[in-house]
């Protein structure tokens, strides 16, 4: 894209003294006219851009502009291809990688060698995910509705949207618009959506903030959730809800409080553990727990 390599020409600018036009054309691979055309355009931009002719002419920024000619520090650097990176690895391509060659020129070694962090974003679902990610990116950009399938927890049906963010959060892909069906923004999980589409409809954005996705906005609670786990419980408590949700009582066991949100999840979640908890309350959950053992169990007895 146009302003893409216009932020790279200047990036090189900045880290050089002096480039030649053809130099930037290979390096961008465009026509010398092309780079001239983008020269003048950051010169009507305010950037003091100066051309010398001759043996030792080239293109330059004025020695005067800035005394520091990096545009980011080295953890700055790394910090942006790290996050870069992670996108890449959504749908294995290197596009962002290469954007990251056009603004680092003439730095490579940020590049390469000694990179402390990596952001790895893909899951299990990569497959599918990559050409929603491209095809809601797409709709965004060019203001078009998007039409899919969804499956949530209380309905299936097709849903239109306009589609104004694409979201990663809580390990998981969600696109933010305005639904159509609702007349409310929404947010819909990637995952959830099928026989998703492009359309050729365009609408007009809609005079909004950013969406609150603070967890007490989205997920609500409401569910007081007290149970005795099994000591060697402990792992997962931790990694699903912090060490602070559960107290180690004399024999070991574990007391653990905390929110829930819903209770078809709490049921389903409580019986990955097996044997190892015990519902306290709520009581009403509690007996449904226990139905909900019992009707496994006569299902299972039939097999026997």
């Amino acid at each position: 894209m146009k302003i893409d390599r216009q932020i790279g020409i200047l990036s090189v600018l900045l880290q050089k003294d002096t480039v030649t036009a053809p130099f930037l054309a290979e390096r961008f691979e465009v026509s010398r006219r092309t780079i001239n055309r983008d020269i003048e355009d950051l010169c009507r931009a305010g950037i003091p851009i100066a051309t010398r002719q001759g043996a030792n002419g080239g293109i330059s920024i004025m020695e005067n502009y800035k005394l520091d000619r990096t545009l980011f520090t080295r953890g700055e650097m790394q910090d942006i291809l790290a996050g870069l990176r992670s996108l890449d690895s959504v749908n294995g391509t290197n596009r962002y990688g290469m954007l990251m060659e056009k603004l680092s020129a003439g730095s490579s070694d940020f590049m390469v060698g000694d990179q402390s962090v990596l952001i790895d974003l893909s899951s299990w679902y990569k497959e599918s995910l990559a050409p929603k990610i491209e095809q809601i990116r797409r709709a965004i950009g060019e203001c078009r509705k998007l039409e899919f399938f969804y499956y949530s927890p209380k309905e299936e049906s097709d849903r239109c949207i306009e589609p104004y963010y694409l979201i990663f959060r809580w390990a998981n892909w969600y696109v933010w618009g305005w639904c159509r069906k609702r007349q409310d923004f929404r947010l819909f999980k990637l995952n959830r959506m099928e026989r998703v589409s492009v359309t050729e409809r365009t609408f007009v954005k809609r005079p909004s903030a950013l969406p609150d996705l603070r967890n007490e906005r989205i997920f609500p609670g409401g569910i007081r959730v007290k149970a005795l786990f099994e000591p060697e419980c402990r792992w997962r408590l931790v990694e699903e809800f912090g060490s602070a949700s559960f107290v180690q009582q004399d024999d070991g066991k574990l007391l653990f409080q905390a929110d829930y949100t819903s209770r078809e999840e709490l049921v389903t979640w409580l019986m990955t553990f097996r044997d190892k908890v015990e519902l306290l309350e709520p009581k009403e959950i509690r007996a449904e727990l226990c139905a909900a053992l019992e009707c496994i169990r006569k299902k299972y007895e039939k097999c026997t």
